[in-house]
């Protein structure tokens, strides 16, 4: 298939991949290409908005989310390697412009055309196999905005299982949050903190030695409290495992000295 004839790809990055995990982008792009998709990244993207959205702030909600409209309508699909970032794109753009007449029909087409990674290579790609290998035992955790608000649980699962090597331990607990809920954990410290111990806690009763999910603020407050726990446990995003790039250096490990 020539490249005029494949998909075009507009790849939300993120905030988070971008300044803290940008192995994460890199291997989306290569699970995209290889699905048959022609990839760009804008240089001119910036944050989905979503922390101005939740805290209140709906007028810088709303001048990020036209910026993001303006930047990634003219693709046939938007991914994001985030159930979270995604999330806010297709579910609170249109609420953030219900009495918009100019801005809510463009932010409904982006909308529709917005899907997190993970759904995007299976429900729409079709993909089932990346032809990956990863040796370990992991155990997945289910975001509360990939499971709650886009109906992401079976997606990652079932490309995981077909990872050489790889061998899937659930915990009893996988759809309980972390604890990190963007300004959640700001605004209730305490709390989160106990939420994101009782996550741990389950994790280390599956006996994984990695633990996985597909949203990249979940997996630096789990990783975060394994370490201060002092458990070896790693922390990698799915896509890393998926295409082949767990060489790197887990969440919250120093990068390998040159």
């Amino acid at each position: 298939m020539s490249d005029t004839a494949k998909p075009t790809v507009g790849l939300f990055a993120t905030c988070l991949v971008d300044l803290m995990r940008p192995v994460v982008g890199f291997a989306a792009v290569k699970l995209l290409e290889d699905a048959g998709c022609r990839v760009d990244v804008p240089v001119a993207q910036t944050c989905c908005g979503q922390p101005a959205y939740n805290s209140g702030d709906k007028t810088d909600a709303q001048d990020i989310a036209k910026s993001v409209i303006e930047t990634f309508e003219g693709f046939d699909y938007v991914v994001a390697p985030s159930g979270s970032c995604a999330g806010m794109i297709k579910d609170h753009y249109p609420e953030a412009f219900e009495d918009d007449t100019e801005w809510r029909p463009r932010a409904q087409a982006l909308a529709a055309k917005t899907y997190e990674l993970m759904s995007f290579l299976a429900d729409v790609r079709g993909v089932t196999s990346t032809g990956a290998a990863f040796e370990g035992t992991v155990t997945y955790h289910d975001s509360c905005s990939g499971l709650r608000e886009l109906g992401i649980k079976d997606q990652p699962r079932a490309l995981l299982s077909t990872v050489s090597g790889l061998h899937i331990s659930e915990g009893k607990e996988t759809e309980t949050c972390c604890g990190f809920g963007g300004l959640f954990c700001v605004k209730y410290p305490d709390i989160s903190e106990k939420m994101v111990d009782a996550k741990v806690d389950d994790i280390v009763a599956t006996g994984a030695d990695t633990v996985l999910a597909g949203d990249l603020g979940c997996l630096m407050n789990i990783a975060g409290r394994l370490q201060r726990r002092g458990l070896s446990i790693k922390a990698r995003h799915a896509a890393e495992v998926l295409a082949g790039m767990s060489a790197a250096p887990a969440i919250g490990e120093p990068a390998d000295e040159e």
